[in-house]
């Protein structure tokens, strides 16, 4: 979908460097004046280059000002970046997300450390995830790195990466809630009070939580006390910075998160549907694919990724699937990183999605802003919604037929066993949800192209145009 409109990143307030902005499909990075050194000697000693080959650094380029709008015309320097088909954010991501961000941060930190280059911050938000890997997009955080100078990103890299992901490998529970209910993370001291003495007795634990929390409750009580003590503070030394990034990259590839039993885990494999009807809506989806080959496509309950394979396979460019269970989302993640799949597989409850956050509720965006694709696939999903959420049926179609303008949407009837098991613990108070009411919403809005029945069921597949 190509957008001419103009407009600048709203995160970029954070960053007094520079700002992004978007133009014609096109992501542009100004470079602030007192950046300007910085960049131009990092670009002279090849680390930029050098960042992009070793695939730490998404690849860019200089261009000329004069093509670009008024408002970017008095930049001395303007970046055009890669732009990449999907931004993710830490709380849609699975612990091995979060886990492989964090070591290609550390890995990058201690490339760059090795040509006297560091990161400025250390937010989780400059990772995304391409074909299944991580790569850095935030160009302006490398800095010249100074003689003596201490990991400023530490406390950030904490709260971001190692603090989620501790806090899913001793309590098994997901970071998710946690990070989507704070923009800037985990906080250490809210960390240190959820462990248990019995965690605690860990070294690393207690110098990364432990030690750091009770640190940051003495700034916080006597700031002026501590702004002292730091001016004392011995120069670090280069083989210490190294020792600190090496001995987080070797304890984070330790921490595991112990896989609990989930409703669809095993969908797959345990579905009401049989191999023919399998078979069917792979040939529905392949033929799909290779009709209208679709740039973007959106897969909702997307569960292992095997549809999305498929549909890139035969003819879709990039694909993103949402799914709100954990283990088929982990699973997806690690198809699409054996694989090398252009699909960027993320956990979310679509009853609850993504919201826009953060500053003027514009920083982040939420789900619809990010994920409007060309197409659509949803087969599966909707009984979830109408009566494992109480979405109302007229609702839902709505909602759905507004996320592409093409798209595959399977109605599953009140006769089919998992619509039965659903309501065998509720009541059933969903006199409306037919075949004949659900067409009558959808024809509201589509075209349907054709209306698939699958073999041996009364599952119908619509492949829909909006109209």
């Amino acid at each position: 979908m190509i957008n001419n409109e103009f407009h600048k990143e709203e995160s970029s307030y954070r960053d007094n460097h520079g700002s992004v902005y978007f133009f014609k499909n096109k992501v542009l990075r100004t470079i602030n004046a007192p950046a300007e050194s910085n960049y131009l000697t990092l670009k002279k000693q090849n680390i930029y280059r050098d960042s992009i080959k070793n695939n730490f650094l998404i690849d860019f380029q200089e261009v000329e000002k004069n093509n670009f709008p008024e408002q970017l015309k008095t930049c001395n320097i303007i970046l055009q970046s890669e732009i990449l088909p999907f931004i993710s954010y830490p709380y849609e991501w699975t612990f091995d997300q979060l886990k492989d961000a964090a070591l290609h941060h550390l890995d990058f930190q201690i490339f760059l450390l090795n040509k006297n280059c560091v990161l400025r911050d250390s937010s989780a938000f400059n990772v995304q995830f391409h074909k299944g890997k991580p790569i850095f997009i935030d160009i302006l955080s490398l800095k010249h790195y100074e003689e003596g100078e201490y990991w400023i990103g530490y406390k950030q890299f904490c709260e971001n990466f190692l603090n989620p992901l501790l806090l899913s490998h001793l309590k098994s529970i997901h970071h998710n809630d946690f990070f989507r209910g704070s923009i800037e993370g985990l906080e250490t001291i809210k960390l240190n009070n959820l462990l248990s003495l019995q965690n605690k007795f860990s070294f690393n634990t207690f110098i990364h939580v432990v030690l750091q929390s009770s640190l940051l409750k003495k700034d916080i009580e006597n700031p002026h006390y501590t702004r002292d003590k730091k001016k004392k503070l011995k120069k670090f030394k280069k083989k210490s910075y190294f020792f600190l990034l090496n001995q987080l990259k070797s304890w984070i590839k330790k921490l595991t998160f112990k896989k609990q039993k989930s409703i669809w885990g095993s969908y797959s494999k345990t579905n009401t549907y049989n191999e023919k009807s399998l078979h069917e809506k792979e040939t529905i989806i392949a033929n799909f694919a290779k009709k209208f080959k679709p740039i973007k496509i959106l897969d909702l309950g997307c569960n292992n990724g095997s549809f999305s394979k498929i549909a890139l396979k035969n003819g879709a460019k990039d694909a993103v699937g949402v799914d709100f269970d954990y283990n088929v989302i982990t699973e997806a993640y690690n198809l699409t990183k054996n694989d090398n799949l252009n699909f960027l597989p993320l956990l979310m409850n679509l009853s609850d999605p993504s919201p826009n956050r953060g500053w003027k509720q514009n920083e982040r965006k939420g789900f619809v802003e990010r994920f409007k694709c060309n197409a659509l696939i949803a087969l599966a999903l909707e009984h979830h919604l109408i009566i494992g959420k109480n979405i109302p049926i007229k609702d839902f179609v709505n909602w759905l037929v507004s996320l592409s303008q093409i798209g595959l949407l399977e109605f599953v009837p009140k006769d089919d066993q998992t619509v039965k098991d659903m309501l065998s613990t509720k009541e059933d108070i969903y006199k409306d949800y037919n075949e004949e009411n659900f067409e009558k919403y959808l024809i509201q809005h589509v075209e349907i192209l054709k209306k698939h029945k699958l073999h041996n069921s009364n599952r119908v597949i619509y492949e829909y145009k909006v109209l």
